[in-house]
């Protein structure tokens, strides 16, 4: 059996915020076209990996390959040469109040790529019809929209340049159970249909769980464990242990609110 083509890598990644160590080294690999999820509580470094791998944040040391290129320390014309590999599915959603629905979703297309608004109209009906939303809801403004109609056309957006890796920020969050499990599918059809690699960040276990090819999890900016999502049962760490379970007691004293 070959060895999977690893799509994301980061090695040795550090970030501080003064007197504040975040992230303390961390190491994760990720395989093209498979999906890993990163677990852990809140404060623990989830975003701040997040932001560090899309270019928001500067890492402080170490190394982020995309395709195995350096990221770290990267021009501006790079960046913005990798910022077209990537989607993101913002925790809440974050559309554009001010803009209609199929506005939010081809955004990066107009905006990006600079795309007519004639020609990415199509796009964004077909990448809402994709989530679920028909051409009516192109129409209207997101405050006409419930969290997970919301939800749904974030993910829309996420996918309208057909990207190579798309991020998911807590993507269940604030969603009921039955939505969230919606939402959960969506983003398995999704990430299937464009071959994409996905990294997403999340406490949610039922998320973790359904989403995942691989899950790690985060404990005051390492990473403590990295395997398949079925060994998740039976890691033998007992941090991880005690996050998927929910147990009170355990090594991790302290779980920031």
């Amino acid at each position: 059996m070959s060895t999977p083509v690893t799509k994301l890598q980061l090695s040795g990644v550090h970030k501080s915020f003064g007197d504040k160590h975040v992230l303390n080294g961390i190491d994760l690999i990720i395989p093209t076209g498979k999906s890993m999820v990163v677990i852990g509580g809140s404060g623990t470094g989830k975003s701040v990996m997040l932001k560090c791998v899309l270019n928001l944040l500067q890492a402080d040391s170490g190394s982020i390959l995309v395709d195995g290129q350096e990221t770290v320390g990267i021009d501006a014309k790079g960046r913005n040469a990798m910022m077209k590999k990537f989607g993101m599915l913002f925790q809440g959603a974050a559309l554009f109040d001010s803009l209609r629905v199929w506005e939010n979703v081809a955004f990066g297309l107009v905006h990006g790529r600079g795309m007519h608004r004639d020609q990415a109209y199509p796009i964004a009906v077909e990448k809402l019809r994709s989530v679920g939303l028909d051409e009516p809801v192109a129409q209207l403004y997101p405050s006409e929209l419930s969290g997970g109609m919301q939800k749904r056309v974030g993910l829309a957006r996420a996918i309208a340049a057909n990207p190579e890796i798309i991020f998911f920020d807590e993507p269940t969050t604030g969603l009921d159970p039955i939505m969230a499990d919606v939402i959960n599918d969506l983003i398995i059809k999704s990430t299937k249909e464009l071959g994409a690699t996905a990294l997403s960040i999340t406490h949610d276990m039922a998320s973790a769980r359904k989403i995942a090819d691989y899950v790690a999890m985060i404990y005051q900016g390492k990473i403590i464990w990295s395997g398949p999502v079925d060994d998740l049962d039976h890691t033998g760490n007992e941090y991880v242990d005690q996050f998927i379970n929910g147990r009170a007691d355990g090594p991790i004293t302290t779980i920031a609110a």
